[in-house]
């Protein structure tokens, strides 16, 4: 997990650029008129001041980051800022004391000693001190805001890479087993079109393993993808079986998920009658909002075909994970048909 740093580079901008101004303040209230009317005067006076109350000031960042630990959260804010400014109003208030009590002690050149001045310091100094503090506090919490949304987006990807890993794996296995059983099928039909159905095979799933390393991929190559894994199918269906595709070039560099297209012609496949009098139809067009569609007339084997559930829920889980428009899925007057958001490289 990403850690805040509790006291941070802006803290020490604030400083810097307030110090200069306070610090002429200070002796303005110190020394009066003398302190710009007696060249020693000033050089002696802001040399003190510079050298005394500079590390002072720093050392105002220890309660602050102490306060920080000890109460870190969101909530605890207010508790946070008011301790810290009485803490702090408590620190300026002894060191402006020190150096009008200090210098009278030592009869500081140029320096009266004047009650009036030691009071309107005192005020001044702790309006600024609670000035301070609400913008060190407001940078500190909007710091924090912005590490937490970081670690929000940083989980939320590792998590999304999570689950795309877990739905690659789970088709990977899938493929394969469906395509061992057709082959298996046909070794018993056609050994000699089970042994092109094999080498075809071996082509096709150098693709599938490639998909592993994608998130997303261009509709032009999971079209070839898909019409070398018809191939394998014609092999076995032969005249059962017709794929045509209607695709407008201007979306051939859109992206879909990968093996998205081989899910549904499969699913296709598998959950219908595949005969050459009774031919399975499947269409995959492109429309001109966008959309990609793949449709298959419905012819339903009568025996209920066991699933994994992997093809269809796969899909839509992918685009949810992606944050994409999830498929729509219809069926209506003797088609079946899924209609996929392209989305733009």
């Amino acid at each position: 997990m990403l850690r805040l740093k509790l006291y941070t580079k802006r803290d020490d901008i604030v400083a810097l650029a307030i110090l200069p101004l306070y610090y002429l303040f200070f002796n303005l209230m110190l020394f009066g008129k003398d302190y710009f009317g007696n060249l020693r005067v000033f050089t002696l006076a802001t040399l003190s001041i510079i050298v005394f109350w500079t590390p002072i000031y720093f050392l105002h960042a220890l309660p602050a980051i102490f306060l920080r630990k000890r109460f870190p959260a969101e909530k605890q804010a207010l508790t946070r800022l008011c301790i810290a400014i009485t803490i702090h109003m408590f620190m300026s208030g002894a060191t402006i004391c020190g150096f009008f009590y200090g210098y009278r002690l030592i009869d500081f050149p140029g320096f009266t000693f004047n009650l009036v001045s030691l009071q309107i310091c005192l005020a001044v100094t702790w309006f600024i001190n609670i000035i301070l503090n609400i913008l060190h506090e407001y940078i500190y919490t909007m710091d924090r805001w912005k590490q937490t949304l970081l670690e929000t987006e940083e989980l939320k990807r590792a998590n999304l890479q999570s689950q795309l890993d877990g739905l690659k794996q789970q088709v990977n296995p899938h493929f394969l087993f469906n395509s061992l059983n057709s082959l298996t099928a046909l070794i018993s039909e056609d050994p000699k079109q089970a042994e092109l159905f094999a080498e075809e095979l071996s082509s096709v799933y150098r693709y599938v393993l490639r998909a592993n390393e994608r998130t997303l991929t261009e509709l032009d190559q999971e079209l070839d993808f898909v019409h070398s894994y018809y191939q394998l199918l014609k092999t076995r269906y032969n005249r059962g079986l017709d794929l045509t595709m209607d695709i407008d070039k201007q979306y051939g560099h859109y992206q879909i998920p990968p093996l998205t297209l081989q899910l549904l012609v499969e699913n296709a496949v598998k959950h219908n009658i595949i005969l050459p009098e009774q031919p399975l139809q499947i269409h995959i067009q492109t429309s001109k909002e966008g959309k990609l569609s793949v449709q298959n007339n419905l012819q339903k084997k009568s025996q209920r075909v066991l699933s994994n559930g992997v093809g269809l829920s796969n899909i839509i889980s992918k685009y949810q994970v992606l944050g994409h428009p999830i498929p729509i899925v219809k069926e209506a007057n003797g088609q079946f048909v899924v209609t996929l958001p392209l989305i733009l490289s």
